[in-house]
């Protein structure tokens, strides 16, 4: 397997259970709250859009060959 495609598994894993975990949370507010607790869920819509645009970026860097501060050290 690649190397950058290694690199790419760890973040796009990480992003898919949050978003899982975003969604069902947001089902279960949705369901036992009332409506105007609803509104708290554009929040959490928020941040997983924020999560989504972060992986992008991630992916994005890892493909241009750009290391992480990180591997310096």
């Amino acid at each position: 397997m690649d190397e950058h495609k290694k690199k790419m598994i760890a973040p796009a894993v990480i992003t898919a259970i949050f978003l899982i975990y975003l969604i069902a949370y947001i089902v279960l507010l949705a369901r036992f709250a009332d409506i105007w607790l609803i509104f708290l869920a554009v929040p959490l819509v928020i941040l997983g859009a924020a999560m989504v645009v972060t992986l992008r970026g991630r992916i994005k860097e890892i493909r241009s060959g750009e290391e992480d501060d990180l591997d310096n050290y």
